[in-house]
C-alpha cells in the first residue's frame, strides 16, 4: 500500500530533522519512525555497502509497501543501482533525496513524487538557483563533508563552507522553498557541538537539520523552532501593525519588511505538520 504523495511533500516542505536510516537495516526502522524526526531518510546511498545494495532496496520497497511515510536516498544519477532505485520510488511514490544533485534531465525525471536536492559538489552549489527553480524540488539540503573532500577543505571549517550554505539559502529563497536544510552534525554525541552547529545554520538561514542518529533530533527540533521570546515578539509587531501602517514598537520602526519576519515567525511556531512519530 502507497500513501498519498502529497502528505510527504508537504512534510518535506516544513521539515525541521531529516534522519538518516541505513536501507539494509530494518531493525532500525522502527526506532526511527519513532524518533520524531519530520522526515525519516531511508539510505540506499553512502550507508549501505556495495553487495548490500539489491538487498537495501527490497527492504525499503517492503517498508514502503506497508504504507509507511520515508523519503529514499537513492544511489546519485549516472552510477550502479540508480535506475532501479528510481523505478522503485516511483512505484510507491516515494519522495526521492538526490544525492550529487545538479541541474538537468536527470533531477527533472525524479521530480515526479517530490525531490530534496542534496547539494554536495561545487557544481551543485553554483546551479542551485536553477536545481531550486526546477519543477518537483520541494527542498534543498547541504551535503558538506563531500563538497569539502572536493574543495580539499575541512569539513568543520566555516568560513570555507559557509559560502555555499548562504548560496543554497539565498537560490531557496528567490524559489519560494523553504529555508535549507544544513549538513550533519559528525559528533553524534556531543550535544554541544550540535548545539552550536544548530546555532550557527540557523543563523545563517538554513530552516532544517540532516542528522544521523536519533538523538540529534528532538535536540534539532528544539532549535530550529521559533523561541516563545521570539513567537512573543512576532505577535507583538503583528498586533502594532494591524492596520497595514507604519509602526513603532520598543522605540524601533514597524514597517512592511519586519512584519513578513514576525508573520514567518508566527506561523512557523503554530505549523501543525505531524512528525513520523506514531504515523503508520
Amino acid at each position: 500500500m502507497s500513501r498519498s504523495p502529497s502528505v510527504m511533500t508537504e512534510r518535506v516542505r516544513h521539515a525541521l530533522s531529516f534522519l538518516f536510516v541505513p536501507g539494509d537495516r530494518p531493525a532500525r526502522f522502527s526506532r526511527a519512525t519513532a524518533s520524531g524526526a519530520d522526515v525519516v531518510v531511508l539510505d540506499l546511498e553512502d550507508g549501505v555497502g556495495p553487495d548490500a545494495k539489491e538487498t537495501a532496496r527490497r527492504l525499503v520497497a517492503d517498508h514502503l509497501g506497508q504504507g509507511l511515510l520515508a523519503a529514499v536516498r537513492v544511489n546519485p544519477p549516472g552510477t550502479q543501482g540508480h535506475e532501479a532505485d528510481a523505478r522503485m520510488c516511483a512505484a510507491y511514490g516515494a519522495v526521492v533525496m538526490v544525492p550529487k544533485a545538479v541541474a538537468g534531465p536527470a533531477l527533472a525525471a525524479l521530480a515526479q513524487f517530490g525531490v530534496i536536492a542534496l547539494v554536495e559538489t561545487a557544481q551543485g552549489v553554483l546551479e542551485a538557483p536553477t536545481i531550486a527553480r526546477t519543477p518537483g524540488v520541494l527542498r534543498l539540503a547541504l551535503g558538506h563533508l563531500d563538497l569539502a573532500a572536493e574543495l580539499g577543505v575541512d569539513n568543520d571549517h566555516r568560513p570555507a563552507i559557509d559560502p555555499s550554505r548562504t548560496a543554497l539559502v539565498l537560490a531557496s529563497a528567490a524559489a519560494g522553498l523553504s529555508g535549507p536544510v544544513d549538513g550533519v552534525t559528525t559528533a553524534i554525541r556531543d550535544r554541544a557541538v550540535l548545539t552550536d552547529d544548530l546555532a550557527h545554520a540557523r543563523g545563517l538561514g538554513m530552516t532544517g537539520k540532516l542528522c544521523i542518529h536519533p538523538d540529534q533530533v528532538e535536540p534539532s527540533r528544539t532549535a530550529l523552532r521559533p523561541s516563545p521570546e521570539q513567537v512573543a515578539w512576532g505577535r507583538r509587531v503583528l498586533d502594532a501593525s494591524r492596520d497595514g501602517a507604519v509602526a513603532v514598537l520598543d522605540d524601533r520602526m514597524v514597517d512592511r519588511p519586519v512584519v513578513e519576519r514576525a508573520r514567518r515567525i508566527v506561523r512557523s511556531a503554530t505549523d501543525t505538520t505531524p512528525t513520523s512519530k506514531g504515523q503508520s
